[in-house]
């Protein structure tokens, strides 16, 4: 289905607007809904017995693995003077202050105060965020509890399928995470990546929308030179592609995940799959931790995609290096204007954004 409708224009600037009633929201002043599932860690770098410190939009998060027991996560400020639980010593199930000692257990409530008896702890405790592991990843659900059960679990089964190699996606990004969205949506920008990808012409397909998402397609053709070397060890040589058929990259935002597919020309199944979160880490959504499931489907001789997968990290960084500095400049000129001054004018970044204000927080 098309577009039905899209964001106000404003003509004599160029700024992407949505008007809710007498307020125009600006996407770079968006904050993100908490009451989503979101990774704040990867699940192997919290070690057994110890702590480790995370934030999600400025607020401190302490992830706490005992060594029996499941993990959980705190809000990383002790009750009584403020200071970092992550400084604390695990003991059992619990987590103990490393200034005084206060023990607290995995719902953040405090159980003990060494030197007082147990009938002053009542009322001492700390916020407890619900917690996941799944996908080599450590979920938390910062928002309002009663929503939890509302809110979908991120489905990836690419990424337990043996037939695909899955890649981690893990880094800090200075820009707020709508630049993000709409680096990866917009692929118009391959001329960035000229170095690496040779010349790349894109084909914009069409789009789709609903409430939460927008999706666009594409295909591409080479305009010049010959395949890199890093996106045939990926995807393969090209088949010959017949009648009406075509290679198909499909990139969705389903709030506030966003997704990318690329099936090769006949193929049924993704060479592909991409899943993206980008992680709000200060109050004002300037600066982002990415974390990312890169799922490649392994050729027939699958042994082949373990051979050149050193080769594959080093083409893929090689490109989020080169999203990572234009985004973070981006930002930077943001800063500079104090407000949204780009004049947009593809069609699916501005659906894209109408649907990251919308589902957003102002």
């Amino acid at each position: 289905m098309s577009i039905e409708s899209s964001p106000k224009i404003n003509e004599s600037s160029g700024i992407t607007e949505v008007d809710f009633g007498s307020e125009i929201a600006d996407i770079r002043k968006t904050g993100i809904d908490p009451n989503f599932w979101y990774p704040v860690a990867r699940s192997k770098d919290l070690k057994l017995g110890k702590t480790l410190a995370v934030t999600f939009s400025g607020d401190p998060i302490v992830l706490v693995r005992p060594k029996n027991g499941e993990a959980f996560a705190l809000e990383n400020r002790c009750a009584h003077r403020q200071v970092p639980l992550d400084i604390g010593k695990v003991a059992g199930c619990t987590l103990k202050c490393g200034y005084h000692g206060w023990v607290y257990d995995a719902q953040g409530k405090c159980i003990s105060i060494p030197y007082l008896d147990s009938s002053k702890t009542k009322r001492n405790q700390v916020r407890h965020y619900p917690s996941r592991e799944a996908y080599g990843l450590f979920f938390i659900f910062p928002g309002d509890p009663e929503k939890m059960e509302d809110a979908m679990f991120p489905n990836l089964p690419s990424a337990d399928n043996p037939k695909y190699k899955t890649r981690y996606l893990n880094r800090k990004v200075d820009c707020h995470y709508t630049f993000m969205h709409e680096n990866l949506m917009d692929m118009n920008h391959q001329f960035l990546h000229r170095k690496l990808m040779g010349g790349i012409k894109t084909m914009f397909l069409g789009m789709r929308e609903g409430k939460n998402w927008f999706e666009a397609d594409y295909t591409f053709t080479r305009a010049s030179g010959s395949q890199p070397l890093g996106e045939k060890f990926m995807l393969g040589d090209r088949p010959k592609a017949a009648a009406g058929e075509r290679d198909l990259m499909t990139i969705r935002t389903e709030y506030p995940y966003q997704t990318l597919k690329f099936w090769t020309a006949g193929s049924k199944e993704p060479a592909l799959d991409l899943w993206n979160i980008y992680v709000p880490i200060d109050k004002d959504n300037k600066k982002n931790h990415t974390f990312g499931l890169m799922m490649i489907k392994r050729p027939k001789m699958g042994f082949l995609l373990d051979m050149f997968w050193p080769f594959i990290i080093w083409f893929t960084n090689g490109i989020f290096a080169e999203d990572r500095v234009i985004c973070e400049l981006e930002q930077k000129a943001f800063d500079e204007n104090d407000c949204d001054s780009n004049n947009e004018v593809f069609p699916a970044i501005k659906g894209l954004r109408k649907v990251l204000i919308e589902n957003g927080i102002r």
